[in-house]
């Protein structure tokens, strides 16, 4: 295969090729025949829905063979059926039931009141230093020394509550005065 050269190669003008005498493109003429085929197209697309939307009222009725009448009876159009008779006993039975309806008992309090721990210290001079920032926003906390498995804690509680929502209302009166991360659980003595 031969290699060709293009970065070398003479750059070819439009205005050369019609020097040498070569005709060039001939000019794009308009195409009439797919015009003619699109026209043809869309009047036959018009002509299938002219005949689908054409709602011909001259449809053939069907021959109907009189039978011989019988003894008519003249029945009013505007009378009513007769009324059923009701056979429904369902209204007696319910209006002498009674229902009896067994309702666990539901207690509001929980089976052990909540606490709120803000803090697990190593020192007990940083969870004493909690707690008196917890006085200064009126709340009570008390500091418990706790033996773990690695080694005795401090911790800052507050509580006990009744109601979760009371422990829930002084944890954002603590949030508001900057105070992040009190944890509310069941109550542990």
């Amino acid at each position: 295969m031969t290699s060709r050269d293009y970065a070398n190669r003479k750059p070819t003008r439009k205005g050369n090729a019609k020097k040498r005498g070569s005709k060039g493109n001939p000019p794009k003429r308009f195409p009439v025949l797919v015009f003619i085929i699109t026209l043809l197209g869309l009047a036959g697309f018009g002509y299938l829905l002219w005949l689908l939307s054409d709602t011909d009222d001259t449809v053939a009725t069907p021959v109907v063979v009189e039978q011989p009448k019988k003894a008519a009876v003249k029945k009013d159009p505007n009378a009513l059926p007769p009324a059923p008779e009701e056979e429904w006993t369902y209204l007696e039975e319910l209006e002498n039931k009674k229902v009896e309806v067994d309702l666990p008992e539901v207690s509001d309090k929980p089976k052990r009141p909540y606490q709120m721990q803000c803090g697990s210290f190593r020192k007990e001079s940083q969870a004493n230093q909690l707690k008196a920032m917890i006085a200064f926003q009126g709340l009570e906390a008390q500091v418990r020394k706790v033996k773990g498995t690695s080694g005795i804690w401090y911790k800052v509680v507050l509580g006990p509550y009744d109601k979760k929502r009371d422990a829930e209302r002084q944890r954002h009166v603590l949030q508001n005065s900057g105070t992040n991360g009190c944890q509310i659980w069941f109550w542990e003595s």
